[in-house]
């Protein structure tokens, strides 16, 4: 399913007016150069991307690959959870794109962008929950221990409680005591398999996905299935992707449509074109005679 046809950037016209013309560069003191995201897209004669149902956008650091889908993300007003590198000229450079939807109707519900922090502070909070329920099995274990120590006498009522405590360390293993007061602890997983478990959780049918670099953190194994998982979403599920990527797993994907931002102007390549994946053919070249050992 296609949902975002084509998107249209700023172009050099209309940010070049608008740089020579506006009263916020002198009210900030911010250079010209420096009115980001001004200034990045016109370098590269890049105005108008047209969108398959799975888009990679394809480029070194510093390419401008976060910045489209940044731009994208906030002229659609897709839901997002961590911010982003915002500036006083954001507002004022999305106010010269234009996105054409196949309907004149709203992108589906659930269509979202979801970045490299997004999976990162996930793996942290499932770190903190994880730290905080071993915190917990330790506090419990020396409670165990303090319960047996000596015999517990009930004076009144409203000791009926810690008299049972008392009995049911002494009745139970200190396993036993521990596993019915502690919460359930979260699978233990790498975090790949964590960061592959975000993607799997976030990703719904029907929708229109913004991921920024979603290899990172994942082992080749796991981007060879979150590439699987894409493909299977969108042929199946009605889902739409917009990629940065440098992954070669990714950038492998049947019927995706590449955009090389290291060109200039901007062209769509095959993936094999690419300069990182040739970069791993030759070096996989060189060594192949240890593969053959």
């Amino acid at each position: 399913m296609i949902y975002l046809e084509s998107f249209r950037l700023a172009g050099e016209r209309a940010e070049t007016d608008f740089l020579l013309n506006s009263r916020k560069l002198d009210m900030t003191c911010i250079d010209v150069n420096n009115a980001y995201p001004f200034k990045i897209f016109p370098f590269k004669y890049l105005e108008r991307l047209d969108f398959a149902q799975v888009t990679l956008l394809y480029g070194g650091n510093g390419s401008g690959k976060s910045t489209i889908l940044n731009i994208i993300a906030q002229k659609l007003r897709l839901g997002r959870s961590s911010p982003f590198n915002n500036t006083p000229f954001f507002e004022d450079y999305l106010r010269f794109c234009r996105a054409s939807l196949a309907s004149d109707k709203y992108l589906p519900e659930g269509s979202c962008i979801i970045t490299s922090d997004d999976v990162f502070d996930f793996m942290l909070s499932f770190r903190a929950l994880n730290e905080g329920v071993d915190r917990k099995r330790e506090a419990l274990f020396d409670e165990w221990y303090s319960l047996r120590q000596g015999n517990y006498q009930m004076k009144s009522l409203e000791d009926f409680e810690e008299l049972e405590r008392h009995r049911d360390a002494w009745g139970s293993t200190r396993s036993d005591y521990t596993a019915r007061r502690l919460p359930k602890n979260l699978p233990g997983q790498s975090n790949g398999e964590n960061a592959y478990g975000y993607f799997a959780e976030k990703i719904r049918g029907n929708a229109l996905y913004l991921l920024d670099e979603p290899e990172n953190s994942l082992s080749a194994e796991r981007q060879a299935e979150l590439a699987t998982f894409v493909t299977d979403s969108a042929r199946f599920y009605g889902c739409q992707f917009i990629i940065s990527t440098h992954s070669p797993f990714l950038l492998a994907m049947k019927g995706a449509r590449i955009y090389d931002l290291d060109e200039s102007p901007v062209a769509v390549r095959k993936w094999t074109e690419l300069s990182n994946v040739r970069l791993y053919r030759d070096f996989f070249e060189e060594h192949r005679d240890e593969f053959e050992d």
